[in-house]
């Protein structure tokens, strides 16, 4: 601690609230479930008699872009929540569909 002052100290204050937590964490889990149906359809290929590697590479491409964009997610920005909670509900149920 130089000159005795916190890094805590330094940073701004974040105002949280259980809606906001609540909406944040549905995001993630929302972007979660997305990486999940990927991950169905790699097992499904994997399975096959004869894997297609290009489905299997692209599902994979798909669950690093959706880490990237996980990570991308703020907390504050309540309008980018709202959209990744769709969105990625959304891409789950379509990838999941597709494996029907």
């Amino acid at each position: 601690m130089p000159n005795g002052i916190s890094i805590t100290d330094q940073l701004d204050t974040h105002e949280w609230s259980n809606e906001k937590t609540a909406a944040y964490e549905a995001a993630i889990e929302a972007i979660n479930g997305a990486v999940g149906a990927y991950s169905a359809v790699i097992a499904a290929e994997e399975a096959k008699t004869e894997p297609d590697p290009v489905v299997i590479a692209n599902a994979r491409a798909e669950q690093g872009r959706l880490a990237r964009e996980r990570e991308g997610l703020r907390s504050s920005d309540a309008e980018q929540i709202a959209a990744a909670r769709t969105r990625y509900a959304q891409m789950a149920r379509e990838v999941l569909a597709g494996l029907a």
